[in-house]
């Protein structure tokens, strides 16, 4: 297989911080280049960091990348209002697929949320299915989407409410069986373990969507 080069937006967050990790381990990869607004600790041979906020990024940040990974998100708490919030989760995550599109990128793979639908009367998954909608018409020759259930794992920054979900859905998850199972709450490890996976194969489809239960079958 020949030598890839990958990029990856929101590499500080829970699935990006795990992703970048995989991407320089595996053999495959060559380059890897990240997108974050303060240098994170983790280090390898192979990665290259760029500084920046979303709106300073450019198309030529995408020069040479193969696999675009977004895997930015936030909460409407954090980012404060619904305009900073589709600032991260639906502007940013269009205007990069567009700059990896005009540079020959190969693949872009997204995380986007259980129960995205950009006609949802639910304001977070109508913003999610917009974004969906939107990079699947870039003309890539492939795009895949991600919709995980709860994300667990070990978050630098704390939040309640999120933990409290942790919990309980993990608490939950034998409950969970037959066609409940897309609704199991899924390791942030496991969710960017076949992101990568995805990116080395072969796709036979332009576009694909993976749930959580099809996220959790792949090895």
């Amino acid at each position: 297989m020949e030598k890839r080069t990958a990029m990856i937006a929101g590499a500080s967050g829970l699935t990006g911080s795990q992703l970048v990790k995989f991407l320089c381990e595996n053999e495959n990869y060559e380059k890897v280049t990240i997108i974050v607004r303060n240098a994170i600790s983790f280090s390898h041979p192979k990665l290259v960091t760029k500084v920046k906020n979303l709106n300073q990024v450019t198309k030529d940040d995408f020069v040479g990348v193969d696999d675009f990974f977004c895997c930015l998100g936030t909460t409407m708490k954090k980012a404060g209002s619904k305009e900073a919030f589709e600032q991260v989760d639906l502007i940013a995550p269009i205007q990069m697929g567009k700059f990896a599109q005009s540079q020959g990128a190969k693949h872009m793979l997204v995380i986007s949320a259980m129960g995205a639908n950009p006609e949802s009367n639910v304001y977070y998954n109508r913003v999610k299915g917009t974004m969906e909608d939107k990079v699947s018409m870039l003309s890539l020759p492939h795009v895949s989407i991600f919709r995980p259930s709860l994300l667990t794992g070990n978050r630098e920054e704390f939040r309640l409410g999120e933990r409290f979900g942790e919990i309980t859905m993990t608490l939950l998850k034998p409950a969970f069986l037959g066609p409940l199972k897309k609704y199991r709450s899924i390791e942030a490890k496991q969710v960017a373990f076949a992101m990568m996976k995805i990116a080395l194969r072969t796709p036979s489809r332009t576009v694909a969507i993976y749930d959580s239960e099809a996220i959790a079958q792949i090895k």
